[in-house]
């Protein structure tokens, strides 16, 4: 949000969570041990899946690595019933004795080792089988090392999960999200989705916001107060390169990247006012989306990239809208209480995630967009900056606990529930990255 956007919306407990303070920026991608988010679950699905994952075999304690990476994705997703596999040893290459897996009420199993390739490094094999079919239902290797030991395991978790659910897995993929480590340091840090293997992408004095991912994952785009003002960037991760795509006069806020990546939907107010722009990833061509006199801020595209969903008071109090990447007029789409803000789309253009007023208490809600029935899916009272697992499965936003900030996930039927959260400092303003091809 612009900080104008703040003032009117009330949505700026995003600036007055972060303060308003001092400058410089180290851009730099560095490790960060202290602060690895730690992930709690609070809520599982109705029916998991009951499912054995044998200890790999081969090196002990590189195995041991893959072994508790899978199991813990696995069951963390809420969706699968961990089965006990103590006393059984196995790998992809023994034949399963299915009668006693079934007995100890698996309905599907993977095993697999870690071998040693011929250049050196490691391979990860493994194969997943359906025990009441009595079928292997199907396997891989990976070419591995010991630094990427757990991403291996992720990749397994994610064939694991898509073979058993139908859906992508989402182990492999990254969130950002920004800590405020103290008064006077904020950090943008980007970490594997269990929120191991953090690392620190940019570090200011100043406020960072509003980060959102490039649908390659290769950038990320981002709001920082570094020059006292919201500047609008565009950040290579591979490089740490960036530059600046929106320094207009006055606020440059809230970019939302095409599905394409060739475009970025920004706020300014360079006008007067607070508008939507559309702007090409290198800052050029910038062209004015709203017309009126409202605040118009907190774009989004749909998925097809044909439309813009976004936050408006032009009907007198804060609500959703939607108009074509053309332009022209714009569509109300909620009408549900007096207060509907920060509109995100699901990867499959059903639903839509937003923060809805409800007794006092700002709470993430999601709409089936044909039959624009609501449900609320959180009882906390600050829910901000929800979203999408690139799979659509899950919604993930901050909140406040005990007067700090936190990252929550819920599932899109609001059973399954995670909570994010670093001992350091406060969490806000997460970003969830696309799948990893």
């Amino acid at each position: 949000h612009s900080v104008l956007d703040c003032s009117m919306f009330g949505i700026g407990l995003k600036l007055r969570h972060l303060g308003v303070l001092t400058a410089s920026v180290i851009a730099l991608l560095q490790a960060s041990a202290h602060a690895q988010l730690t992930i709690e679950i609070t809520g599982a699905g109705a029916n998991r899946i009951p499912v054995a994952i044998a200890d790999f075999g081969g090196d002990v304690s590189s195995s041991r690595v893959v072994t508790s990476v899978v199991r813990g994705d696995l069951e963390r997703s809420g969706l699968f019933k961990m089965v006990d596999t103590s006393g059984v040893s196995m790998t992809e290459a023994s034949p399963p004795v299915y009668a006693e897996w079934k007995n100890r009420g698996a309905d599907a199993l993977a095993a697999g080792s870690i071998g040693g390739s011929e250049d050196g490094r490691q391979e990860a094999r493994f194969r997943l089988y359906d025990v009441n079919k009595q079928v292997a239902l199907g396997g891989s290797a990976f070419v591995t090392s010991k630094p990427m030991l757990r991403a291996a395991g992720h990749r397994i978790a994610d064939l694991i999960y898509e073979k058993l659910t139908g859906e992508p897995g989402i182990f492999s993929t990254r969130v950002a999200y920004v800590v405020r480590a103290s008064a006077t340091r904020y950090e943008l840090h980007i970490s594997d989705a269990d929120g191991q293997n953090a690392q620190v992408a940019l570090i200011s004095k100043e406020p960072i916001i509003s980060p959102s991912w490039s649908p390659d994952g290769a950038r990320l785009a981002y709001v920082s107060f570094e020059n006292k003002k919201p500047v609008v960037y565009v950040h290579s991760l591979a490089s740490g390169k960036r530059i600046v795509v929106a320094n207009f006069k006055g606020s440059n806020s809230a970019p939302a990247w095409s599905p394409d990546g060739r475009k970025l939907a920004v706020v300014l107010s360079k006008d007067g006012g607070s508008q939507i722009f559309i702007v090409n990833a290198d800052g050029a061509g910038a062209q004015r989306l709203t017309t009126d006199s409202a605040i118009n801020t907190e774009p989004t595209f749909s998925p097809d990239g044909q439309s813009i969903y976004f936050t408006s008071d032009r009907g007198g109090s804060p609500q959703i809208y939607r108009m074509s990447v053309s332009g022209g007029d714009a569509q109300r789409v909620s009408f549900e209480g007096s207060y509907n803000v920060t509109p995100r789309i699901s990867p499959d253009g059903k639903s839509m995630a937003f923060i809805s007023r409800r007794d006092g208490s700002f709470r993430l809600s999601v709409m089936d967009l044909d039959s624009r029935q609501v449900q609320v899916l959180t009882d906390s009272h600050k829910d901000e900056s929800p979203t999408f697992s690139p799979n659509g499965r899950m919604i993930l936003i901050a909140t406040e606990m005990g007067g700090r900030g936190v990252l929550s996930a819920v599932s899109l039927d609001g059973r399954i529930k995670q909570r994010l959260s670093i001992a350091a400092g406060d969490v806000r303003e997460p970003a969830w990255g696309p799948l990893n091809r």
